[in-house]
């Protein structure tokens, strides 16, 4: 694929111009490759490459990359993978195991591997793990307790395979086992103020998100978070990610509009 021109005084990537407006693209699909057996244990992930391409846009080479609920450690790898020092928190010990393992492996192979650290523990507390100053935190976070939703987790494919989880876990500090909405739209926030004290200045940070339904209602989270988020730090811009393979559900058919939501925010927010 054609790069493009260099780009003269580039502060912010090690882009291309066509590479450069290629990622402007206010929406996007994109189907990953399939996923290895341990990390299909995880019932929320989002996929390396795509991670990667924000990562490259937002960052250059060397420079420190955040996610603060690492799960099986997607944006830590692709860190690595192109060349940048990957930091994170995982609240569950199976998925940090899993992450850990994943970046060792990856580490293993490249000529000149960056640094990389991923704690045990809540990233509530992630402002005492001591990382160093942040170039670019993108995350994602649960979408509420949506997993334990009756039906939700009736997933053919997870719920036919015992091995494979169908949430996260029954550990009450975690954040998708918090049942009202709004104490856990402000544990999400309490959690992304301490991130943003770890950004440096003018850094990015991008929250992968989308709304939720539970109950015949729509709760706004990804809207919710972009207003309560700007509070600290500025809005930027969004890209929309577009899933055009899901098997679409008859919901309300007879009765009512309810849509199927095949798409998520990529919410991009800097410190400035």
């Amino acid at each position: 694929m054609e790069r493009g021109k260099r780009i003269r005084s580039n502060s912010l990537n090690d882009l291309h111009s066509k590479e450069w407006i290629r990622f402007q693209k206010s929406w996007f699909v994109h189907r990953p490759s399939r996923r290895e057996r341990d990390v299909l244990l995880h019932p929320a992930k989002f996929p390396e490459e795509l991670v990667a391409e924000f990562i490259t846009f937002f960052t250059k080479r060397g420079q420190a990359v955040l996610d603060p609920m690492a799960g099986t450690g997607s944006a830590l790898v692709a860190a690595l993978q192109t060349g940048r020092r990957a930091y994170g928190v995982e609240l569950q010990a199976k998925y940090a195991d899993i992450a850990c393992k994943r970046l060792q492996e990856v580490w293993a192979q490249l000529e000149e591997p960056p640094e990389f650290r991923l704690e045990t523990g809540s990233a509530m507390d992630i402002a005492d793990f001591g990382f160093p100053e942040i170039d670019y935190c993108i995350t994602s976070p649960p979408y509420w307790d949506m997993l334990r939703r009756k039906g939700f987790e009736t997933q053919k494919r997870r719920r036919s395979d015992d091995d494979l989880d169908v949430y996260y876990s029954d550990d009450p500090s975690d954040l998708g086992n918090i049942k009202d909405y709004h104490e856990f739209l402000e544990t999400l926030i309490l959690i992304y103020r301490q991130v943003a004290g770890l950004l440096r200045e003018s850094a990015y940070m991008t929250v992968v998100v989308k709304n939720v339904k539970k109950g015949g209602k729509l709760y706004p989270l990804a809207w919710d978070l972009a207003g309560r988020l700007s509070e600290f730090l500025a809005l930027k811009d969004e890209k929309i990610w577009c899933q055009d393979d899901l098997r679409l559900a008859p919901y309300g058919m007879g009765r009512a509009w309810v849509s199927n939501t095949m798409h998520h925010y990529c919410l991009n927010f800097r410190k400035q």
